[in-house]
C-alpha cells in the first residue's frame, strides 16, 4: 500500500479523474463521494440513490433522477465500495476519509447541501400526506429515516436561508408529520437513562414546530419559529416537555436565552412525566451554561423538587457536575440538606457514587450535615465505605463532627463492620486511622467487624484488625 505523500497523490490524482469524466458521471462521482464523507453514519445504498435523486426545492420526487446503484459505484473510479454484510456505501480506506476532510474546498458548502436534500425530502407532498404516527418509514422512502434523524444537525453545521426557509415549511405544521415521530423515536433509542421517555405516539403528538426546533437546537430556525405565530410557550408535548425544556435537557444555550427573553414563559413550568423544571435537567446533565442562564432569570426557584424530591442540586451532586454544584451553592435560597422523598440528601448520593469533588464541596459548608442517614440509618460514610470509594471516605472522616461509628438500623453494623465483612482492605485501613472508630462495636447478631471478616475468610482484614487491637492495647498501656 502507497504512504504517506504517496497515498495522498495517488488520492488527488484520482479525484482529478473523477472530476474530468464526461456527462453526469462527474458531477454524480462528486456528490457521492460528499455524501459518503460527510453523512452523520454509514448510508445503505437505497438510502444514498435516493438523496442523489433529489433535486432541491422540488415538490416530490421524480424516480427517473435516482441513480442506479452500478452507476454511482462506477462513478467514483474505485474510490467507494459496498459492504455487503450491511449492504452501506463505504469510502475504500480510512486514509481516503482524512484526505477528503482535509480539503474543505473539495465540496462547496456539503451540510447545507445535505441539510437542503433532507429537508425538500421531507417536505415532498408524498411524504407529507404519510400517516403522523406510523412508527417506520415505508420501503419506498429509503430516505425518509435519515432526512428526519440528521437534518438538523447538519442544518447547524451549514445554515443557508434556503434551508431555513425549507425547515420553516416542515416546522410549520410539524406535529402532523411523520418525521416528528421518526425523530422522537430514534431519540428514544439514544436518550440517557431518566430522561423524558417517547413510546410512540397513537393520537395527536403535540410536538410542535417549535418543540422540534428547541429539540434540536438551532438558533436561527428558533427565533423565526417564534415569528411564525402566536405560539402557548408553556405548553407541554407528548413527553410532557415544553421548548424550554427541551433545549435545557440537551444544552443549548441559545435557544434557551431565546425563550427566556418572553415575558409568557414559566421558567419554573415542571414537565409532566417527572416533574422536573428546565432547571432541574440541565443540572441533571450538566449543562452548566444553561444553569448559568436560567439562574440569572427573575423568578427561578433554585429548590424546587420533582415528583421524587430530588432538587437541581440534588442532581447534580447525583450526577457528579461539580460546576454546577457550585453555581447553585452560590444562591442563599439554596437547601444543600434538602433530601429527596426517600431520606437521601445531596451529600449522601455524591458519597454514594464516589464523586470526591462534589463531596469536597458539600462538605465546605457548615450546613450540610454529614451524619444525616437514609430510613435504612445509611449514611454518606456508610455508603462510600461499602461503596469503596476511598478518597470519599477520607474527606468524610476529616470533618470532626461526623460519627464514625454511626450503625445501620437494619443489621446494627457501622461502616468499620461493613468494610471488614466484605473485605475492602483499604477502606478498613483508612477507617482505623480515626482513634474513635469502634474495633468492638456488635452488630444484631453480636458480631464484632473482626468475627465478621474471620467468618468471611478476609485473612488480610483479620491481620489489619488484629494489629490494630494490639496497637491500641499498648497506646493505652494495657
Amino acid at each position: 500500500m502507497l504512504e504517506g505523500n504517496g497515498l495522498s497523490d495517488a488520492y488527488t490524482a484520482t479525484l482529478t479523474r473523477v472530476k474530468g469524466q464526461k456527462g453526469n458521471k462527474s458531477v454524480l462521482g462528486v456528490k457521492v463521494l460528499m455524501w459518503v464523507s460527510y453523512s452523520e453514519r454509514p448510508l445503505r445504498a437505497q438510502e444514498l440513490c435516493h438523496a442523489l435523486g433529489v433535486e432541491i426545492g422540488s415538490s416530490d420526487l421524480d424516480l427517473e433522477n435516482i441513480p442506479a446503484l452500478r452507476t454511482l459505484i462506477v462513478s467514483c473510479l474505485g474510490l467507494v465500495t459496498i459492504e455487503e454484510s450491511s449492504s452501506t456505501v463505504r469510502l475504500v480506506h480510512f486514509t481516503l476519509q482524512e484526505h477528503l476532510l482535509s480539503n474543505p474546498t473539495l465540496f462547496h458548502n456539503p451540510h447545507s447541501t445535505i441539510s437542503e436534500i433532507c429537508l425538500t425530502y421531507l417536505n415532498y407532498g408524498s411524504v407529507c400526506d404519510l400517516s403522523p404516527i406510523l412508527y417506520s418509514a415505508p420501503l419506498t422512502m429509503p430516505l425518509l429515516e435519515y432526512a428526519s434523524y440528521y437534518w438538523g444537525k447538519h442544518a447547524r453545521m451549514g445554515m443557508t436561508e434556503n434551508s431555513k426557509t425549507l425547515a420553516l415549511r416542515l416546522l410549520d405544521r410539524f406535529d402532523e408529520y411523520i418525521s416528528a415521530q421518526l425523530l422522537l423515536s430514534r431519540y428514544e433509542n439514544e436518550r440517557f437513562p431518566f430522561n423524558p421517555y417517547f413510546n410512540g405516539a397513537e393520537g395527536l403528538m403535540r410536538f410542535t414546530g417549535l418543540h422540534g426546533a428547541s429539540f434540536l437546537g438551532i438558533v436561527e430556525i428558533v427565533a423565526s419559529v417564534l415569528e411564525m405565530k402566536e405560539w402557548d410557550l408553556n405548553q407541554s408535548d407528548c413527553m410532557g416537555c415544553t421548548a424550554l425544556a427541551w433545549a435545557a435537557i440537551r444544552g443549548y444555550e441559545g435557544v434557551v436565552k431565546i425563550l427566556l427573553e418572553r415575558e409568557d414563559i414559566n421558567p419554573n413550568q415542571a414537565d409532566t412525566g417527572y416533574g422536573r423544571t428546565p432547571l432541574s435537567w440541565a443540572a441533571k446533565n450538566g449543562h452548566e451554561g444553561v444553569v448559568r442562564i436560567l439562574l440569572e432569570r427573575e423568578g427561578i426557584n433554585p429548590d424546587q423538587a420533582d415528583n421524587y424530591g430530588q432538587t437541581p442540586l440534588l442532581w447534580a451532586a447525583k450526577e457528579g457536575h461539580e460546576g454546577v454544584v457550585c453555581m447553585l451553592l452560590e444562591r442563599e435560597d439554596i437547601n444543600p440538606d434538602q433530601a429527596d422523598t426517600f431520606d437521601r440528601t445531596p451529600l449522601l448520593w455524591a458519597a454514594e457514587k464516589g464523586h470526591e469533588g462534589v463531596v469536597r464541596i458539600l462538605l465546605e459548608r457548615e450546613d450540610v450535615n454529614p451524619n444525616q442517614a437514609d430510613p435504612r440509618g445509611l449514611t454518606p460514610l456508610w455508603w462510600a465505605a461499602l461503596s469503596k470509594h476511598e478518597g470519599t471516605v477520607r474527606m468524610l472522616l476529616e470533618r470532626e463532627d461526623i460519627n464514625p461509628n454511626q450503625a445501620d438500623t437494619g443489621y446494627g453494623r457501622t461502616p468499620l463492620s461493613w468494610a471488614a465483612g466484605h473485605g475492602h482492605v483499604s477502606v478498613v485501613k483508612i477507617l482505623l486511622e480515626r482513634q474513635d472508630v469502634s474495633t468492638t462495636a456488635l452488630d444484631h447478631e453480636g458480631q464484632t467487624p473482626l468475627s465478621l471478616a474471620l467468618s468471611r475468610g478476609y485473612d488480610e482484614v483479620v491481620k489489619i484488625l488484629r494489629d490494630s487491637s494490639n496497637s491500641r492495647t499498648t497506646h493505652l498501656g494495657v
